[in-house]
């Protein structure tokens, strides 16, 4: 029994420092601070959901992509809205938000049109830093609202 007690109290320990390395990372995207990824992201990371169009498909490449986000929207917030965990594994329920005032490779020119679009995030973490990122939002929605256009199938 003491066994099992010990291997549960780790499981949660895990659990809970893998939900704080996913809010640390949101803090830093939050607050801008990109040199702070590397405590977060391991070095080869890697975001199966593109950020920027044309990223390099590589690991570690999401560092990039995530700047260039940064550069692009002057003011950018993501809010989680909830964190579940289990294992490895962090899913946040978030709320993105941001106001298009710099180059972006999806649309040069800034709008200067703002956005507010629901997203999921699944992080994987890995000797307490995240090694993949998958996510699923409301593209469409944040392309209406920017006044972009939808990219062309291709």
């Amino acid at each position: 029994m003491t066994e099992n007690k010990q291997v549960i109290t780790e499981d949660k320990q895990r659990v809970t420092e893998n939900k704080r390395v996913v809010e640390g990372f949101l803090a830093a995207v939050n607050e801008r601070r990109t040199e702070d990824f590397p405590g977060c992201l391991a070095p080869d990371v890697v975001d199966h959901n593109k950020i920027i169009h044309g990223e390099e498909d590589r690991p570690g490449a999401a560092f990039e992509g995530f700047g260039q986000q940064l550069a692009a929207f002057g003011e950018f917030a993501v809010t989680a809205e909830q964190l579940i965990a289990e294992g490895e594994t962090v899913v946040a329920r978030l709320t993105v938000t941001g106001t298009h005032t710099g180059a972006h490779p999806r649309m040069p020119e800034p709008t200067h049109r703002s956005f507010s679009v629901e997203q999921i995030w699944i992080f994987t973490l890995r000797r307490s830093r995240i090694a993949e990122i998958r996510a699923v939002s409301d593209r469409l929605g944040m392309f209406l609202q920017l006044g972009w256009d939808w990219p062309a199938a291709g």
